[in-house]
């Protein structure tokens, strides 16, 4: 496995969150440089994405560097059979840097096993998301001057929410504070749960979406209900809306209070919180650009203050 890629937010130290938020804020005051000139990207979007797969494309852009690959699968040789091992090791000949979003929970670090070029783990099924991961870690830095001591409300599909899973990985350097809201059938996994206690982590867990929690709360992380991990539609029909946040349950909320969501959203964010000044995801968005080129630059071994 090379050094350099990023699968897990478990795999790197909070030095190197800390230093990954550094670049994201240099990046932010210096977005278009040629630092990735001459080095080629890959892509490979096994999986649907608009955010996350036109956020690296465009933080390479902006660098100077090139893209190739594919975002439909369709169009590339899986749908012959091609392995995803002989598909990884076959654009490792062209590609310095592949960054990989699958739907099979692994992928990323088997790609890892097989090439010696860093992979960037784009989400991999309902497992791991670290890009996303840190651009929700600059969102908060950015809006709460700080990473500890934070009580965080995640709200939602915490069973097959990636994204929750990560923030969970990586808050666990910064005494954060958790309250887990979600329904018995999307609850937190056993497993981040143990996490927690192992790492001494405070979480409480329920099913209401009570204005205690709502005030109580630095941040509110809504997440989609994910139709597309859902083989029992049923199911889904059932919890799909049972969490939706609106502006008036805001009222009461802290000042320091923001929304985020890592996108995109259906109804569980009402369009009446868009003008509420705590509204940030789509800021939170914005955000992905710096915070990939910060994951680039390190995956590459580029130190943009040294140039």
């Amino acid at each position: 496995m090379n050094t350099h890629s990023l699968v897990s937010i478990a795999d790197i130290s909070k030095e190197e969150i800390l230093d990954l938020l550094e670049r994201a804020k240099y990046f932010e005051q210096h977005p278009n440089s040629k630092i990735l000139d001459g080095k080629v990207v890959a892509t490979l979007f096994f999986e649907p994405s608009t955010r996350t797969r036109l956020s690296f494309e465009t933080a390479v852009n902006r660098l100077g560097g090139r893209i190739i690959g594919f975002s439909d699968p369709g169009t590339s040789s899986s749908v012959k059979g091609e392995t995803l091992k002989d598909t990884i090791k076959m654009v490792s000949n062209y590609a310095d840097l592949i960054v990989m979003r699958h739907f099979l929970e692994g992928a990323a670090r088997y790609a890892t096993e097989v090439t010696d070029v860093p992979i960037i783990n784009a989400g991999d099924g309902a497992n791991q998301h670290p890009s996303q991961t840190m651009l929700d870690l600059y969102s908060i830095y950015k809006t709460q001057g700080r990473l500890t001591d934070l009580t965080i409300t995640l709200v939602g599909d915490l069973k097959y929410g990636r994204t929750v899973h990560s923030m969970l990985m990586a808050m666990k350097y910064f005494k954060p504070r958790f309250n887990f809201v979600a329904s018995h059938e999307l609850a937190m996994p056993q497993e981040y749960k143990e996490f927690c206690r192992a790492e001494g982590i405070e979480f409480t867990e329920t099913t209401d979406f009570s204005p205690e929690v709502i005030n109580s709360s630095d941040i509110i992380y809504m997440t989609r209900v994910q139709r597309e991990r859902f083989s029992d539609p049923l199911e889904y029909e059932r919890v799909k809306d049972l969490y939706a946040l609106h502006n008036a349950m805001l009222a009461n909320s802290r000042d320091n209070l923001r929304i985020l969501h890592p996108l995109p959203r259906v109804n569980e964010i009402d369009i009446d919180v868009d003008d509420n000044p705590k509204a940030y995801y789509f800021e939170q968005a914005r955000n992905g650009l710096f915070a990939r080129q910060a994951i680039i630059t390190r995956a590459l071994g580029i130190n943009p203050f040294e140039l």
